[in-house]
């Protein structure tokens, strides 16, 4: 494989700037850069020239030897002073060594992979742990990076390559007499998979929601307050405000960390009959957006009727508290009153529904534990109509497996690799 090499870290001015090389040339061409002979597996100080002796930088130099490194195979990493024009002469000489060429973005992980140091799920938890904005989502990510999802599917494969061993088993003693009756073990196997499934399914869509966050829709009449609500969550004027009705024609959205969870606030037009074309277009937006929403806000007196019906779990306050003497389940966006109240109740809705969360996070997980679960009911199927249909019983089970290793990318996922790897970054 060819040897490439990328800046890791951000581009820009830094304290500290690291280059890595992968493959069979990176140790010599870290050692052409430092003049001198490295370690297999080490570190070291050294100044750093380019092909003519010229000065580059003093720099740590990383060795790791295959296998031991992110990729598994020989890794060198530099270590240098994180200055624009410096990092561009050093990548400048690296390309100028035979052998060497740019990384292309995510190859450094798509070796990982491909060389077993990684599977697909923990691909796929890396690259939510580098775009993590909440500790909820670095939490979610590390779990996933850190092989949580591989050791399920793992668990769930060898109860089922030994469900499938038992039935077959009995197909090829099946002209003697098979000691025991294997069915009850294999059900008890079936079952115990299919429940660790069906409850990983369930937990997909919250999960989902922690990694793309969650849609919060403040909703209410025009002149509620509720851009000026927005306003002061947002701690910014994301919204103009104006005592005039239907200042709001659009949806307004502000993206916020609350109890470590993401949340964007959506904050909509009034909703009102109206004859006024484009102010009616921001009332249909805003019903469509406030049904899709995960959590609505209603800002309205009880008994209003909005348009939009209250689910289990969205929240009634009371508008302007600054106007209020009874000041109980009310808010001012203007004054702040109520705002403390607000998100501990926003907060709690989302972080019970959170809980539930599993640890697969994508629809691809989901679809190929759907696939390995309707796999689980046709061997069940056919294994109650007994010892004559267990053939079809094992090959069930085979499709079950299959499903489970595409989880983590042991089987049917290369037309899934560029699109998963194009979301990565140059170095990375």
């Amino acid at each position: 494989m060819d040897t490439i090499f990328a800046l890791a870290t951000a581009r820009g001015k830094a304290g500290v700037a690291v280059i890595r090389i992968s493959g069979p040339l990176s140790h010599m061409a870290a050692a052409r850069l430092a003049g001198r002979d490295l370690p297999a597996r080490g570190m070291v100080l050294r100044s750093l020239c380019d092909e003519d002796g010229a000065a580059l930088d003093d720099g740590l130099i990383l060795t790791f030897a295959a296998p031991a490194s992110f990729t598994g195979e020989d890794v060198a990493e530099l270590q240098v002073h994180g200055s624009l024009a410096g990092v561009s002469a050093m990548l400048a000489a690296l390309g100028r060594i035979g052998g060497l060429r740019l990384a292309e973005p995510g190859e450094f992980t798509r070796r990982a992979l491909e060389n077993g140091k990684l599977d697909l799920a923990q691909v796929e938890g890396l690259a939510d742990l580098i775009e993590a904005e909440t500790e909820a989502q670095r939490k979610q990510a590390h779990a996933l990076l850190q092989g949580a999802l591989g050791d399920l599917a793992e668990s769930w494969r060898r109860d089922l390559i030994r469900a499938a061993a038992l039935i077959e088993a009995v197909i090829d003693f099946a002209d003697e007499e098979v000691p025991t009756d294997v069915t009850p073990e294999v059900r008890e196997l079936l079952d115990r998979v299919e429940r660790d499934l069906r409850g990983q399914i369930s937990g997909v869509r919250m999960a989902e929601r922690i990694r793309e966050g969650f849609e919060v829709a403040i909703i209410g009449k025009p002149n509620a307050g509720k851009s000026t609500l927005l306003n002061a969550l947002a701690g910014r004027e994301a919204a103009i405000t104006s005592e005039h009705a239907g200042t709001t024609r659009d949806v307004i959205e502000v993206r916020m960390d609350l109890a470590g969870l993401p949340v964007t606030l959506l904050d909509t037009a009034g909703l009102r009959e109206t004859e006024d074309a484009v102010e009616g277009m921001g009332i249909a937006l805003a019903r469509k957006r406030a049904e899709a929403a995960d959590l609505r806000v209603f800002l309205a007196e009880a008994g209003e009727v909005l348009e939009v019906e209250f689910r289990p779990g969205d929240i009634l306050a009371r508008p302007k508290a600054d106007r209020l003497s009874d000041k109980a389940g009310a808010v001012s966006g203007l004054t702040g009153e109520g705002l403390d109240w607000l998100i501990q109740q926003i907060e709690a809705v989302l972080s019970d529904r959170s809980s539930s969360a599993g640890i697969a996070t994508r629809d691809r997980h989901k679809a190929a534990m759907e696939r390995a679960l309707a796999g689980l009911d046709a061997a069940r199927g056919v294994l109650e109509q007994g010892p004559e249909m267990y053939d079809i019983a094992a090959e069930e089970l085979r499709n079950a497996i299959r499903a489970l290793e595409s989880l983590v990318g042991r089987v049917d996922v290369e037309n899934l690799l560029d699109e998963i790897f194009a979301s990565f970054c140059l170095g990375k």
